[in-house]
């Protein structure tokens, strides 16, 4: 596995991604909005949180990665989200329960590794979690820290007017597509804010299991909708992320 951490190489900041660049995984106007603006719709008030979910110990170490029941077909919320086939997926972009660690990051980090198209939830004694992914566009657009603000089962999609420009089709879209499984959030999204403001960043379900491991047209952090169920459970709000 090649993920070696520069410390030179990471910006200490974020920069807010501009009116050309906005990301399609956006649900907020254009400006940037603070964490306190009134102007954040009422659908994206952080849900209850619920106490993450730890691995270890040297079983779960041993275990051999139940990849049937991982991506088996599952109704949440009233929705039938489909089984991922797995079998067609290269192994690489997975769920693993328990890898080394290679970010040197403390436990309760996510990490996105934009090159390696992983990301790593943080454990402890020199462990982590790892998850495949697929980026778009806006994936590669920033690199440095910032928090998973809040979190949202069944997020609303609005695609932002850059795209629609691209894509009449999406103009009936534009204040919003209902949560379902066409969704292009999927079951779940991670909100990421940098310093109270919102990046238009996300980490997500995806609708098109054929796009993790692969770069796509647009879109943030995508991953399959089993795989960002199981990490929304694991992660709370306000947790630290690191993408380099």
């Amino acid at each position: 596995m090649s993920f070696l951490v520069s410390r030179r190489s990471l910006l200490t900041g974020l920069s807010l991604i501009g009116v050309s660049t906005i990301s399609a995984c956006a649900q907020f106007p254009k400006q940037s909005l603070s964490v306190a603006s009134p102007l954040i719709p009422a659908p994206l008030e952080p849900t209850p949180e619920k106490a993450p979910i730890e691995v270890a110990g040297p079983e779960a170490a041993r275990a051999s990665p139940d990849y049937a029941n991982m991506y088996a077909a599952v109704e949440d919320g009233g929705r039938a989200l489909p089984a991922i086939p797995f079998a067609k997926v290269d192994e690489r972009f997975l769920r693993q329960i328990v890898v080394d660690d290679p970010t040197g990051e403390k436990p309760g980090t996510l990490v996105v590794n934009t090159t390696d198209k992983y990301l790593y939830w943080v454990l402890k004694d020199g462990k982590a979690m790892r998850y495949g992914v697929g980026l778009g566009r806006q994936g590669y657009s920033w690199k440095g820290r910032a928090i998973v603000q809040w979190k949202r089962k069944w997020p609303t999609w609005t695609p932002p007017s850059t795209m629609i420009s691209r894509d009449p089709k999406l103009e009936k879209w534009r204040q919003g597509m209902p949560p379902g499984i066409s969704n292009p959030l999927g079951s779940r999204a991670l909100y990421i804010f940098k310093d109270g403001v919102d990046t238009l960043y996300r980490i997500h379900g995806s609708p098109d299991w054929k796009s993790i491991g692969k770069s796509a047209s647009s879109g943030c952090v995508r991953m399959f909708n089993q795989d960002v169920m199981d990490l929304y459970d694991r992660v709370p709000s306000k947790t630290p992320l690191l993408v380099i």
